[in-house]
């Protein structure tokens, strides 16, 4: 897991270099996008590598390549601009027409909005009945909104590793250097109820979240710095337990999509006890500083429908939230940087 050394305190105005770990959630991922515009503020604070699934891809890939070809504001308009397509395209889902209004007559239905009736209409068709042409719009918002040729040039600032998933083997796949494409997003992002499986180089891909949302162990192997930020979407705890069938799918989804997560963070809490007991003698293992921005409390107060809302002033409002949020992290943690883990691993994850 690389070698480690002993690191003195940094000094307030020390620059503090840290990786992201960013987790996929649909339009929830507009969370994401306000706590990377507001850590975006801190000159202070640099970026190595990031570790993405799903939404938290796209996010990813629009940050590094922003931060590429124009710095910290690239970055910030990158992002922006990448979320104002994903409004602007929202309106053109991938439901036909003809195949909603044929529910709505033969259900008896009236009609509401498109992202109220993706959660029935993929319980009831598969992708290739309801979706044979496999359009989605998110592939021509990625596409318009990134050069993926300025990510797979070996001079790119930050590190990207992308998780899908192997729909044969059920193996985490990490997409990185001159795999990162339009095809390793979407495969990324490819949820197996809305979208046809992404075939790249031969093999079929499904969402990362199902084996790795984000995978830690790239940013463990590939480098140096040992801080790793994760930004949470799906919620950790719930003080309720889900009654109607909707929160209980939804429940499920979310334990199912931070299963992979915390079973690296057993991994990560079992060796930095073997480095802090000193029972490494050789230097071989890595201490990993763990940390953590989220916000279950707002996260879990949002329906699971929203996750496919995409209208800009809901957009916006996430946005918002995840400024404060990453904002209230920085006040409280930024000295911790480089020190010491600003989450408590074994409480929260284990």
């Amino acid at each position: 897991m690389g070698s480690s050394s002993d690191r003195t305190e940094p000094s307030p105005n020390q620059v503090r270099t840290i990786n992201l770990a960013l987790q996929g959630g649909g339009a929830h991922g507009a969370f994401t996008w306000g706590v990377l515009d507001r850590l975006l503020d801190e000159k202070e604070l640099a970026f190595e590598g990031l570790s993405a699934t799903s939404a938290g891809a796209m996010n990813a890939a629009a940050f590094a390549y922003g931060l590429a070809v124009d710095g910290r504001e690239g970055a910030r308009k990158s992002l922006a601009g990448y979320w104002k397509r994903v409004s602007e395209a929202a309106r053109l889902g991938p439901l036909q027409p003809s195949v909603i209004d044929r529910m709505l007559e033969d259900h008896k239905l009236s009609w509401s909005p498109i992202f109220s009736l993706i959660g029935f209409v993929t319980r009831m068709l598969s992708p290739s009945q309801f979706n044979p042409a496999n359009y989605n719009p998110l592939r021509e918002v990625v596409e318009q909104s990134i050069d993926f040729s300025v990510l797979q040039r070996p001079d790119c600032p930050v590190k990207l590793f992308l998780s899908a998933t192997n729909v044969r083997t059920g193996k985490v796949k990490i997409f990185a250097g001159n795999e990162i494409s339009v095809d390793a997003v979407m495969a990324s992002a490819c949820l197996p109820t809305m979208f046809h499986a992404v075939e790249i180089d031969g093999e079929a891909y499904w969402d990362g979240g199902y084996m790795g949302n984000p995978a830690i162990f790239p940013l463990i192997y590939n480098c140096q710095s040992a801080d790793i930020v994760i930004v949470h979407i799906n919620p950790l705890f719930r003080n309720e337990v889900p009654r109607s069938a909707d929160d209980i799918l939804n429940r499920i989804n979310e334990i199912s999509f931070n299963s992979s997560l915390m079973r690296e963070m057993r991994a990560v809490s079992y060796v930095t006890g073997l480095v802090t007991q000193k029972r490494v003698v050789d230097g071989g293992l890595k201490h990993v500083l763990v940390h953590s921005i989220s916000d279950d409390a707002f996260m879990g107060a949002l329906t699971p429908t929203s996750k496919y809302n995409a209208d800009w002033d809901f957009l916006i409002f996430l946005r918002d939230q995840g400024r404060k949020c990453a904002g209230d992290w920085l006040a409280e943690n930024f000295v911790k940087l480089g020190v010491e883990s600003s989450v408590d691993v074994e409480k929260v994850y284990l």
